[in-house]
Protein backbone atom coordinates (compact mmCIF):
# COMPACT_ATOMS: atom_id res chain seq x y z
CA UNK A 1 0.00 0.00 0.00
CA UNK A 2 1.74 2.77 -1.58
CA UNK A 3 2.45 6.80 0.59
CA UNK A 4 2.55 9.11 -1.28
CA UNK A 5 3.26 13.04 -1.23
CA UNK A 6 2.75 15.83 -3.83
CA UNK A 7 3.34 19.08 -3.46
CA UNK A 8 5.13 22.43 -4.15
CA UNK A 9 6.64 25.12 -1.55
CA UNK A 10 8.89 28.13 -1.52
CA UNK A 11 11.73 26.62 -3.10
CA UNK A 12 9.85 24.95 -6.11
CA UNK A 13 7.59 27.37 -7.21
CA UNK A 14 7.21 31.12 -7.69
CA UNK A 15 4.56 33.11 -5.27
CA UNK A 16 1.72 33.44 -8.50
CA UNK A 17 1.86 29.87 -8.46
CA UNK A 18 1.69 28.63 -4.71
CA UNK A 19 -1.00 31.44 -4.34
CA UNK A 20 -2.62 29.65 -7.16
CA UNK A 21 -2.84 26.26 -5.57
CA UNK A 22 -3.47 26.83 -2.28
CA UNK A 23 -6.08 25.45 -0.10
CA UNK A 24 -8.67 27.69 1.98
CA UNK A 25 -10.24 26.69 4.96
CA UNK A 26 -13.40 27.24 2.69
CA UNK A 27 -12.63 24.49 0.44
CA UNK A 28 -10.30 22.30 1.73
CA UNK A 29 -12.91 19.44 3.01
CA UNK A 30 -14.47 19.34 -0.95
CA UNK A 31 -10.90 18.79 -1.86
CA UNK A 32 -10.43 15.67 0.48
CA UNK A 33 -13.77 14.75 -0.68
CA UNK A 34 -13.33 15.38 -4.21
CA UNK A 35 -9.60 13.35 -3.80
CA UNK A 36 -10.68 10.45 -2.06
CA UNK A 37 -12.98 10.17 -4.80
CA UNK A 38 -10.06 9.36 -6.90
CA UNK A 39 -9.89 5.38 -7.45
CA UNK A 40 -6.32 4.78 -5.75
CA UNK A 41 -6.91 7.38 -2.80
CA UNK A 42 -7.99 5.20 0.32
CA UNK A 43 -6.65 8.28 2.36
CA UNK A 44 -5.73 11.71 2.30
CA UNK A 45 -4.48 14.49 3.74
CA UNK A 46 -3.89 18.32 2.24
CA UNK A 47 -1.39 20.94 3.80
CA UNK A 48 -2.10 23.95 2.56
CA UNK A 49 0.18 27.09 4.00
CA UNK A 50 1.43 30.74 2.29
CA UNK A 51 4.75 29.04 1.90
CA UNK A 52 3.27 25.05 0.28
CA UNK A 53 0.80 23.06 -0.71
CA UNK A 54 0.91 19.40 -0.16
CA UNK A 55 -1.29 16.45 -0.47
CA UNK A 56 -0.43 12.94 1.48
CA UNK A 57 -1.73 9.97 0.52
CA UNK A 58 -2.54 6.30 0.86
CA UNK A 59 -3.02 4.79 -1.88
CA UNK A 60 -4.31 1.49 -3.20
CA UNK A 61 -1.49 1.55 -6.42
CA UNK A 62 0.24 4.01 -8.03
CA UNK A 63 -1.75 7.10 -7.82
CA UNK A 64 1.15 9.51 -8.37
CA UNK A 65 -0.24 10.81 -12.27
CA UNK A 66 -3.67 10.59 -11.19
CA UNK A 67 -2.90 12.67 -7.92
CA UNK A 68 -1.11 14.99 -10.17
CA UNK A 69 -3.83 15.32 -12.68
CA UNK A 70 -6.41 16.37 -9.57
CA UNK A 71 -4.46 18.78 -8.23
CA UNK A 72 -3.89 20.74 -11.58
CA UNK A 73 -7.45 20.28 -12.33
CA UNK A 74 -8.88 21.25 -9.11
CA UNK A 75 -7.09 24.47 -9.32
CA UNK A 76 -7.95 24.69 -13.24
CA UNK A 77 -4.35 24.23 -14.58
CA UNK A 78 -3.34 21.73 -16.82
CA UNK A 79 -0.61 19.59 -15.19
CA UNK A 80 1.98 20.72 -17.84
CA UNK A 81 1.62 24.15 -16.51
CA UNK A 82 2.31 23.08 -12.86
CA UNK A 83 4.76 19.93 -13.56
CA UNK A 84 8.09 21.72 -13.23
CA UNK A 85 6.93 22.90 -10.08
CA UNK A 86 6.37 20.15 -7.98
CA UNK A 87 8.05 17.19 -5.93
CA UNK A 88 6.30 13.89 -5.60
CA UNK A 89 7.80 11.92 -3.30
CA UNK A 90 6.94 8.13 -2.24
CA UNK A 91 7.03 5.48 0.54
CA UNK A 92 10.05 6.07 2.16
CA UNK A 93 10.23 9.65 1.53
CA UNK A 94 7.05 10.87 2.05
CA UNK A 95 8.14 9.74 5.98
CA UNK A 96 11.30 12.05 5.45
CA UNK A 97 9.68 14.26 3.79
CA UNK A 98 6.93 14.79 6.04
CA UNK A 99 9.17 14.55 9.29
CA UNK A 100 11.47 17.61 7.84
CA UNK A 101 8.06 19.55 7.56
CA UNK A 102 6.58 19.24 10.54
CA UNK A 103 10.37 19.94 11.96
CA UNK A 104 10.48 23.17 10.70
CA UNK A 105 13.97 21.52 8.82
CA UNK A 106 12.04 22.10 5.52
CA UNK A 107 10.81 26.03 6.27
CA UNK A 108 11.55 29.15 4.90
CA UNK A 109 12.85 30.44 7.89
CA UNK A 110 14.88 27.14 9.47
CA UNK A 111 12.89 25.80 12.38
CA UNK A 112 9.92 28.25 12.72
CA UNK A 113 7.52 26.98 15.25
CA UNK A 114 3.91 27.55 13.20
CA UNK A 115 4.54 25.06 10.96
CA UNK A 116 3.69 22.23 13.45
CA UNK A 117 0.38 23.69 13.94
CA UNK A 118 -0.50 23.72 10.55
CA UNK A 119 0.43 20.14 10.28
CA UNK A 120 -1.39 19.50 13.17
CA UNK A 121 -4.67 21.86 11.75
CA UNK A 122 -4.34 19.42 8.03
CA UNK A 123 -4.36 16.21 10.02
CA UNK A 124 -6.95 17.46 12.70
CA UNK A 125 -9.60 18.61 9.68
CA UNK A 126 -8.86 15.59 6.86
CA UNK A 127 -9.17 13.30 9.99
CA UNK A 128 -12.56 14.85 10.91
CA UNK A 129 -13.45 15.15 7.25
CA UNK A 130 -13.35 11.00 7.67
CA UNK A 131 -10.12 10.66 5.01
CA UNK A 132 -7.71 9.49 7.42
CA UNK A 133 -7.14 6.00 8.18
CA UNK A 134 -4.49 3.94 10.09
CA UNK A 135 -1.69 4.79 7.62
CA UNK A 136 -1.78 8.45 7.76
CA UNK A 137 -2.86 8.37 11.38
CA UNK A 138 0.48 6.39 12.24
CA UNK A 139 2.29 8.77 9.67
CA UNK A 140 0.91 12.02 11.47
CA UNK A 141 1.52 11.22 15.16
CA UNK A 142 4.71 9.82 14.17
CA UNK A 143 5.62 13.43 12.85
CA UNK A 144 3.82 15.43 15.71
CA UNK A 145 6.12 13.33 18.10
CA UNK A 146 9.42 13.73 16.25
CA UNK A 147 8.74 17.48 15.86
CA UNK A 148 8.19 17.68 19.38
CA UNK A 149 11.76 15.99 20.34
CA UNK A 150 13.34 17.98 17.56
CA UNK A 151 12.20 21.24 19.35
CA UNK A 152 13.39 19.37 22.64
CA UNK A 153 16.34 17.83 22.06
CA UNK A 154 18.32 20.35 19.75
CA UNK A 155 18.93 23.88 19.45
CA UNK A 156 16.63 24.31 16.64
CA UNK A 157 13.84 25.99 19.33
CA UNK A 158 16.27 28.31 21.47
CA UNK A 159 15.90 31.48 19.12
CA UNK A 160 12.36 33.30 18.28
CA UNK A 161 12.30 32.29 14.64
CA UNK A 162 9.69 33.95 12.09
CA UNK A 163 9.75 35.75 8.78
CA UNK A 164 8.93 38.49 11.56
CA UNK A 165 11.54 38.07 13.28
CA UNK A 166 13.84 38.38 10.02
CA UNK A 167 12.24 40.99 8.89
CA UNK A 168 13.23 43.05 12.07
CA UNK A 169 16.62 41.67 12.62
CA UNK A 170 17.69 42.84 9.04
CA UNK A 171 16.35 46.30 9.54
CA UNK A 172 18.28 46.50 12.84
CA UNK A 173 21.10 45.38 10.82
CA UNK A 174 20.70 48.58 8.15
CA UNK A 175 19.39 51.43 10.72
CA UNK A 176 20.89 52.41 13.55
CA UNK A 177 17.62 53.18 15.50
CA UNK A 178 14.58 51.63 14.42
CA UNK A 179 12.76 54.05 16.98
CA UNK A 180 13.55 57.01 14.64
CA UNK A 181 12.13 55.25 11.25
CA UNK A 182 8.91 54.93 9.42
CA UNK A 183 7.74 51.56 8.17
CA UNK A 184 4.36 50.17 6.29
CA UNK A 185 3.62 46.89 7.10
CA UNK A 186 1.07 45.43 4.69
CA UNK A 187 -0.81 41.95 4.98
CA UNK A 188 -3.55 40.34 6.68
CA UNK A 189 -2.52 37.44 8.10
CA UNK A 190 -0.16 36.38 11.89
CA UNK A 191 3.23 37.49 10.56
CA UNK A 192 1.55 40.80 9.79
CA UNK A 193 -0.05 41.17 13.20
Amino acid sequence: MPLLAIGLNHTTAPLNIRERLTFGPDIVVGALRSLADQPAVDEAVILSTCNRTEVYCHCSDDAAESTREWLAGFHGFAVEDIAPYLYIHEERQVIDHLLSVASGLDSLILGEPQILGQVKSAFQTAHDAGRTGKMLTRLFQHAFSTAKQVRTDTAIGDSPVSVAFAAVSLARQIFADLSQQTAMLIGAGETIE
